[in-house]
């Protein structure tokens, strides 16, 4: 089983307008809503290629109802730490000329014994787990080093993969990380430099391993990926595909490797089945993951070459 544990969870909100001007009335051409956050948005896409997942993280009271109804459309489990308040809700607008507006929300605040109790039910969860993702920002008000904590708590043995950045990756690595999934904007900011050429990106990579990563797959959006353990180093680049919306996309790629990792199997299975998963997530406007038949379709004309 794999443990994907949700700090942060959100409820998207993409509202399509044919234009946007401050102090005017506006009509609405299309509305699409989705109940996110990086980890759930990961285990809808382990469900999606049939692996066997469970859900835990922070959920609030207010409108939480509404995940558990998404995750059990998807044949989820899930196990929450309830908390009081609402999810945060962020609103994006395109308007006639593909300008986007967003309009982000902040979560509630997580107290201590909230914060304790959800480190307790993954030590649970995760003794009986082959592997633990975890991604995604905190609730407000949290340190980062609580990422440290929480996989401190997990057994040696379980898997653990992480999606993030900055203070709460440098905390996860320093506990040990089976696998990292930056994207290339999300590696500059951690290391506070431009990456501008291949050989930028691999020794960003080298960083990350050196500080506890075992295995770097970074994103490079249309582009395709990189994968490296500090031995070998890949490269995949993606199929063109219409792209028509890149929500979830990171989290499919995710997905994707983890399932691809526990499995046993080689460095060029994880990349290619993580761009796969990626680029399949982009062709589903929507929804926040992926077809099971598009993923297969995209996997199977991926090629991988040495770097």
């Amino acid at each position: 089983m794999i443990l994907s544990v949700c700090l942060s969870p959100c409820i998207d909100v993409n509202i399509e307008v044919d234009s946007l001007a401050v102090g005017m009335s506006h009509k609405i051409i299309s509305k699409r809503v989705f109940f996110t956050g990086k980890a759930l948005n990961a285990a809808i896409g382990l469900a999606r290629l049939k692996s066997e997942v469970f859900a835990t993280g922070f959920m609030y009271e207010g409108n939480g109802n509404l995940f558990e109804q998404e995750l059990h459309r998807e044949g989820v489990p899930y196990k929450f730490v309830w908390c009081k308040g609402r999810v945060r809700e962020n609103y994006k607008f395109i308007d006639n000329k593909s300008m986007l507006t967003e309009i982000d929300d902040v979560s509630p605040e997580v107290d201590e014994e909230k914060q304790n109790e959800l480190i307790r039910v993954v030590s649970n969860i995760a003794r009986q787990s082959e592997a633990v993702v975890l991604s995604g920002s905190l609730a407000r008000g949290m340190s980062p080093d609580y990422y440290g904590k929480l996989l401190s708590a997990i057994p040696k043995n379980v898997i653990k993969v992480v999606d993030s950045e900055g203070e709460r990756l440098f905390s996860a690595l320093k506990t040990g990380v089976d696998l990292v999934k930056p994207n290339i904007e999300e590696l500059e900011r951690t290391l506070k430099k431009p990456l501008k050429t291949q050989a930028e990106l691999l020794a960003g990579c080298k960083q990350l391993l050196d500080l506890g990563a075992k295995r770097v797959l970074l994103s490079m959006g249309k582009k395709g990926a990189i994968i490296t353990d500090g031995k070998r180093n890949l490269y995949s680049k993606s199929v063109n595909v219409a792209m028509n919306s890149t929500v979830g996309a990171g989290d499919g790629m995710v997905a994707a490797a983890t399932q691809a990792l526990v499995s046993g199997g080689s460095l060029e299975d994880i990349l290619k089945c993580g761009v796969a998963a990626g680029t399949a997530a982009v062709t589903s406007p929507n929804s926040i993951s992926f077809g099971k038949d598009k993923y297969e379709e995209i996997l199977s004309a991926l090629t991988v070459k040495e770097i």
